[in-house]
């Protein structure tokens, strides 16, 4: 069952679920079944080698680390998002970023949601997350203390035109369901305490 904008914030008010920072009621990121959430001020740009010298990445392989990727230099590249010009994403083109909003999904809580696109954005060809939509009961919560993580977007652009990206522009849409019993497995992925990207320091 989906939940009603009124139950969200039901949930929110209750210290349930987190959403760090909240939305205000009159922030214009609230709709009927779904909450809006922004575009954080750093994304990444994958860079593999020119001419496809680059080995093909071994998904099952032992030595296959995402993460570790992310973080060298050789294969990504972190880019701040221009405050005046924006990040414009050209046609076909791939990268990661993250919400600016930290969510944080208690491990015993009937509560999951979906990451979906905005369908404004979507008639353009931009989508938000390739087949990765779901944040599970324990999403940002490995420990009590856990103030939440961001969620990272895997963006696309299948459209024809170059499309301009901003910090806090509203990138995708929170959709809340309820869950029927309550989970005895919380989430263990190795994305639950992820962190937004910073761009290194020269």
């Amino acid at each position: 069952m989906i939940l009603c904008e009124r139950e969200i914030q039901a949930l929110l008010d209750d210290g349930a679920v987190l959403i760090d920072p909240r939305p205000g009621n009159d922030s214009g990121q609230w709709s009927s079944t779904a909450v809006d959430l922004t575009l954080e001020g750093v994304v990444l740009e994958w860079t593999p080698p020119a001419g496809g010298a680059h080995p093909p990445i071994q998904l099952h392989s032992e030595k296959f680390d995402i993460q570790a990727m992310t973080e060298d230099a050789a294969l990504a590249r972190k880019i701040a998002i221009d405050p005046a010009n924006g990040y414009v994403m050209s046609p076909k083109s791939f990268i990661l970023g993250f919400t600016r909003e930290k969510v944080r999904f208690p491990a015993r809580c009937r509560v999951a949601a979906r990451v979906e696109g905005k369908s404004s954005l979507a008639r353009l060809g931009l989508g938000v997350h390739v087949t990765a939509p779901t944040i599970h009961a324990g999403f940002g919560a490995k420990r009590a203390t856990d103030s939440g993580s961001p969620i990272q977007l895997e963006i696309f652009n299948l459209g024809p035109w170059p499309i301009r990206l901003d910090t806090g522009m509203k990138i995708c849409q929170l959709i809340f369901e309820e869950v029927r019993e309550v989970p005895t497995t919380p989430y263990r992925g190795q994305f639950s305490g992820q962190q937004a990207f910073t761009v290194p320091t020269p």
